[in-house]
């Protein structure tokens, strides 16, 4: 079946089982208008049903079940979502420590929709061939932090190539969602795992220090070994239909503790004989992983994060 591997304001392009591009293709009507709640019903990654014209058009008349994906908040204010990537194998996001500096909240946001959406997640590190001996020890401590929570860590410079062969390794056979914030080197990321220039690169803004936007819509590049989705600079993900009792269950670390809780609906904020927040005193829950807790539960409460 067809493959959606590039979306732009007005068309779609996709990949025929016979490895025929077919670009310009659009979407049925009717698709539009069966309550979707994301402002985008297809997405890239998505297998579909066509119908050819006469004319040699080409429509987009169904999409085929899902195996998961990523979605991020809609700016679109009728719309809850917009989904970023489906059907992924691995959902690895671009971080840099500083140049600029990514947060931690953005990074456990990130993984906490990989894991509500049941999408293997990796961090990779970036820029690590400019940094001080001071910031090295700062990305020992972070690389620590999340290894030993279960998720592959990668330390590379897309740069001058430190570690790309490792990842590239860890790619091989899969499709993956590369996202991260404006300014990591995602397009200079992708250009060295393909070995050729597919990706426009840009000066970080001197002003705030942040990129500047060098993808504009979601596309799917088909290397060698893997299939890479490049994303716009995405600065905020969300869920749909999330308890907040719920939150601490896509937090490994909590969702471990949480067996210990006295009561099974904690949400390990003031309930009495709590498992989660003793293991916060005594240290072996990260401060920056129960602040980004903390965070997602109130966006919850409040139903910003629907």
């Amino acid at each position: 079946m067809p493959l959606v591997i590039k979306i732009s304001s007005t068309s779609y392009t996709l990949l025929g089982d016979d490895g025929v591009i077919m670009e310009n293709c659009r979407l049925k009507g009717s698709l539009r208008i069966k309550g979707f709640r994301t402002t985008n019903p297809v997405a890239v990654g998505d297998v579909v049903d066509i119908s050819v014209q006469s004319d040699g058009s080409v429509w987009i008349t169904g999409i085929r079940k899902r195996d998961n994906y990523i979605i991020r908040r809609a700016t679109n204010l009728s719309s809850e979502s917009q989904i970023i990537a489906a059907n992924i194998d691995q959902a690895a996001l671009l971080v840099t420590l500083h140049h600029p500096v990514t947060l931690t909240t953005f990074v456990d946001r990130f993984l906490f929709n990989a894991e509500c959406y049941h999408v293997p997640a990796c961090l990779i590190f970036n820029k690590s061939d400019i940094y001080s001996a001071e910031e090295l020890e700062e990305l020992e401590m972070w690389c620590k932090l999340y290894s030993s929570l279960g998720y592959g860590v990668f330390v590379i410079s897309a740069a001058n190539g430190t570690g790309i062969d490792a990842l590239r390794s860890a790619f091989s056979g899969k499709t993956v969602l590369l996202a991260g914030n404006s300014g990591v080197g995602k397009s200079t990321l992708l250009n060295s795992l393909a070995g050729v220039e597919l990706a426009r690169t840009a000066d970080l803004s001197q002003a705030h220090e942040q990129g500047m936007h060098t993808t504009t819509f979601s596309e799917m590049h088909l290397l060698p070994d893997c299939r890479i989705i490049d994303t716009p600079g995405v600065r905020g993900f969300g869920l749909l239909d999330i308890d907040r009792h719920e939150v601490g269950g896509y937090f490994p670390e909590i969702r471990h503790f949480a067996k210990q809780c006295k009561y099974d609906d904690c949400t390990h904020t003031n309930e009495p004989k709590c498992a989660v927040r003793e293991a916060l005193q005594n240290n072996y829950i990260a401060q920056s992983r129960w602040e980004s807790y903390i965070s997602i539960l109130g966006d919850a409460q409040q139903s910003k994060y629907r």
